[in-house]
């Protein structure tokens, strides 16, 4: 008895079990056994197209299978044996051959019922009144055979439609796509912005590198000098790095000032003095990039949006006061302190927005601050030391806090072992690249008692109050404007502090309008006014309660002449304030934007916040004087050490220092921060040269080379005796091209 449509192939579920015992008999069906039969025939014909209907859907095809019903009748026209001969039709397509014995799945001869005394095959009629054992309803084990058979091997017709898989990437594409997206990441973006308005903001360092010098040639040639000797020595010679080639015969003169050695291995490349001015260029522009992106980096860090970090890196680089310290790479070499502290802050999941997020904690940014910040150290302690000092007070101030949170709580503040590690093993390299930086120094200082400064050094070197205003000469938009505001200073160039008119009007804007804290504006602000106290050394209540207790109180700190050079820090904490104030407007400017229908001024609001920006980068324009390297004699590549060059002065012994980059020889003369006593000796007796006292003092020193430069002989006393005769000196005269050369 069918439970649906014919050829649908949806058959009612079959019991099983005690569920089959649980159905009353069915009645027997009218009809011969031959009727019976051709029954059977026709059902499976029609059993069979709905198994091949199935087939391609893959569900049951046994669609005329009833419970198991009582099949004694000796007329065998039983529903069971029409379910059984069903199955079978299903199976072969064609109904059992009559007189053949019941087998598995197929109707029992027709007429004859299973015989007596011997279990129900599966498929056939239980015994009299007993439903099957252990059989599953009838067709079931056709059903099972036919899913099998009728089982789908192609793909499911459906599957044409999918959407094709996704081709898998070549390698090359893959690298293209991590290199695209390296190029458009923030901070590669950041980095080129940087290095491209280093460029413009220098222009013209570039235009000529190997025979000009940002703002004079003297200084400059000194540090191309210290880092053409840093790299030479410490691939021929290390354990001479201190012992430079001039002062000869002076021990550790290398560290008669800072030495820019962090730029060693810039040092490593090229020779002679051509390439230590090329060297020298290059690095004055990287120096401007780094500071930009150190800066900007740090305010990245601490919360403040793009435009404002933009902001406190371009303030902190170009800030009118430091284009008066155009010639002193070991001062404009500053972008360590900003980018250290940004990475410190970074590794210990800290900001001054959202506070402290232990969740943020990395201690690979903590070992990378470490060894920017010793490396920092390196370029000269001039800039290094009060960053040192300050990073010492920053670790004091923060594990007090540390603590007292943990008192106050309860609770211990999650920091970590692996953090408190690098914190340990990164302060022990500083302090370790400090200390063998510091040693040097000390033993000229105990070497040379007098090159230490003292009180009154510092007094002359301290600007007053109104330097915070006063704008150097090479400032392009205040300069001429501030030049009888410079003549009234002592020495202008270390007292002509302006870090921007417009920086200071930011500052004073995020002191009310500011994404800081209330709390945090203000230790903002009494940064600045304690660092502008600091540098003003004794012009701030004579440095009673200022600079004097550091000079007398911390160790190397007496070793700074210019208290000047503190206003780094003013500018770093004022560009701090004014993006907090940039980044509050660029916020409310976004949220103007966003809620106004229709947004047409949207894109003007956006673009007035890059005015900030402009106007801070306007005010950083210079025009740096850019004079051209006096030229190597050729004398100096040929002469024989120790050689004295005259005439020697501080000015002109920086020259000879570089041009001495040709072969390294050892050289009497030298230019730094103080002037060894033998060295006034020498200046002192060779005044008269060639003459027997001079000769025999000369070679009691070892010197065996003169060089007089006949160029600058004018109105010096060699301008009569250069070319006098010097045969009963017993030494020997040459003139090499602009100069004499005489050999002792």
């Amino acid at each position: 008895m069918t439970s649906g449509q014919p050829g649908t192939g949806n058959a009612r579920p079959t019991a099983t079990g005690a569920a089959a015992e649980s159905q009353p008999p069915a009645t027997a069906a009218a009809g011969t056994p031959t009727q019976q039969n051709a029954a059977a025939k026709q059902d499976a014909a029609e059993g069979g197209t709905a198994a091949s209907g199935s087939t391609t859907r893959g569900t049951d095809v046994s669609k005329d299978s009833d419970p198991a019903e009582d099949s004694s009748t000796v007329g065998g026209a039983a529903k069971d044996s029409a379910a059984i001969k069903d199955s079978a039709a299903i199976k072969d397509s064609k109904p059992a051959k009559d007189s053949e014995p019941a087998k598995d799945g197929e109707p029992a001869k027709d007429g004859e019922p299973a015989k007596d005394g011997e279990p129900a095959k599966d498929g056939e009629p239980a015994k009299d009144g007993e439903p099957a054992k252990d059989a599953k309803a009838d067709g079931t084990d056709g059903k099972d055979k036919a899913d099998s058979e009728a089982k789908p091997v192609g793909p499911e017709r459906w599957e044409a439609f999918a959407s094709a898989p996704e081709p898998k990437p070549s390698i090359f594409s893959r690298v293209g796509r991590a290199v695209g997206r390296f190029l458009i990441h923030e901070w590669t973006l950041a980095a080129l912005g940087a290095l491209a308005l280093a460029v413009l903001m220098t222009w013209p360092t570039l235009r000529y590198p190997r025979y000009t010098l940002p703002q004079d040639y003297w200084d400059p040639s000194l540090q191309a000098w210290q880092m053409a000797w840093s790299g030479h020595i410490l691939l021929a010679d290390p354990a001479r790095l201190w012992q430079s080639n001039t002062f000869f015969p002076e021990l550790w003169s290398f560290a008669f000032s800072d030495t820019l050695l962090g730029y060693a291995p810039a040092g490593m490349l090229g020779s002679g003095p051509e390439d230590a001015v090329l060297r020298y260029n290059i690095m004055f522009v990287l120096a401007h990039a780094l500071a930009t992106l150190g800066a900007y980096a740090l305010a990245r860090q601490l919360g403040a949006g793009r435009i404002g970090a933009a902001v406190a890196g371009v303030s902190y680089t170009y800030a009118p006061w430091l284009l008066a310290q155009a010639g002193h790479l070991h001062v404009l070499s500053n972008g360590g302190i900003p980018l250290a502290l940004a990475m410190l802050a970074r590794g210990h999941g800290w900001s001054l927005r959202h506070g402290y997020r232990p969740e943020r904690r990395h201690d690979g940014w903590v070992y990378a601050g470490w060894l920017v910040a010793a490396w920092q150290l390196s370029l000269g302690f001039g800039i290094g030391l009060p960053f040192a000092y300050f990073l010492a007070g920053a670790v004091l101030v923060t594990a007090v806090l540390f603590f007292a949170r943990r008192l106050r709580t309860g609770q211990a503040v999650p920091f970590g072992r692996r953090l408190f590690a690098a914190d340990v093993l990164g302060g022990v390299l500083f302090a370790g690249v400090g200390l063998l930086m510091a040693f040097p120094f000390f033993k000229v200082t105990e070497l040379h008692p007098y090159a230490e400064r003292t009180i009154a050094d510092i007094g002359l070197f301290s600007p007053p109050a109104s330097g915070f205003v006063t704008a150097p000469g090479e400032s392009r938009i205040w300069g001429g404007l501030h030049e009888g505001a410079r003549a009234a200073l002592p020495w202008h160039p270390e007292m002509t502090l302006l870090p921007g008119f417009v920086l200071y009007a930011l500052a004073a804007g995020g002191l009310l309008f500011s994404v800081w804290r209330l709390r945090h504006r203000l230790l903002l602000l009494a940064g600045v006014l304690l660092t502008m106290a600091f540098a003003m050394g004794t012009r701030f209540f004579d440095g009673t309660f200022t600079y004097v207790p550091l000079f007398e109180h911390l160790p190397g700190w007496s070793g700074l002449r210019t208290p000047g050079r503190l206003m780094l820090w003013t500018t770093l904490l004022l560009g701090l304030l004014a993006a907090g104030a940039v980044t509050a407007l660029t916020d409310r400017v976004r949220e103007l934007t966003a809620q106004r229908i229709p947004s047409w001024p949207g894109p003007w609001l956006r673009m007035a916040t890059l005015l900030p920006l402009l106007l801070v980068t306007v005010e950083g324009l210079n025009t740096t004087p850019h004079p051209v390297v006096p030229t190597q004699p050729a004398a100096m590549r040929s002469a024989e050490g120790p050689l004295l060059v005259l005439p020697s002065n501080q000015s002109l012994d920086q020259h000879v220092m570089l041009w001495s980059t040709s072969g390294f020889p050892d050289v009497v003369n030298g230019g730094s921060g103080f002037t060894p006593r033998q060295l006034d000796d020498v200046r002192r007796v060779s005044q008269s040269f060639p003459d027997q006292t001079s000769v025999d003092y000369l070679r009691t020193l070892g010197v065996r080379t003169v060089v007089l430069l006949r160029g600058q002989v004018a109105g010096t006393p060699w301008e009569i005796s250069i070319d006098a005769p010097v045969e009963s000196l017993g030494i020997s005269r040459q003139d090499v091209g602009d100069a004499v050369v005489y050999r002792l």
